[in-house]
């Protein structure tokens, strides 16, 4: 158990974190799955890239991952082009 105030304070600002961080990249999680079922939708994309942007910015997660996943959305999505064509 803490002994001090910043202690306990700490214990309940993490929690929240973790909740936030869990959701977040479950939901990525579910935009990718969304875009690999269907990489012609520019939409879920879109939506995509912005939800690992903002990840990114809330510092959920690092910005190589999100790079990183936003490189290969891209040539999933640019392969589904040239197969349809």
């Amino acid at each position: 158990m803490p002994h001090h105030k910043s202690a306990i304070k700490r214990i309940r600002t993490a929690k929240r974190d973790r909740i936030r961080n869990t959701s977040i990249k479950s939901e990525i999680k579910s935009l990718l799955k969304k875009a690999q079922e269907k990489p012609a939708d520019k939409e879920v994309a879109r939506l995509t890239v912005s939800k690992l942007d903002r990840a990114v910015r809330k510092g959920v997660i690092p910005k190589a991952v999100a790079n990183r996943r936003k490189s290969r959305l891209a040539l999933m999505i640019n392969r589904a082009g040239k197969k349809a064509s």
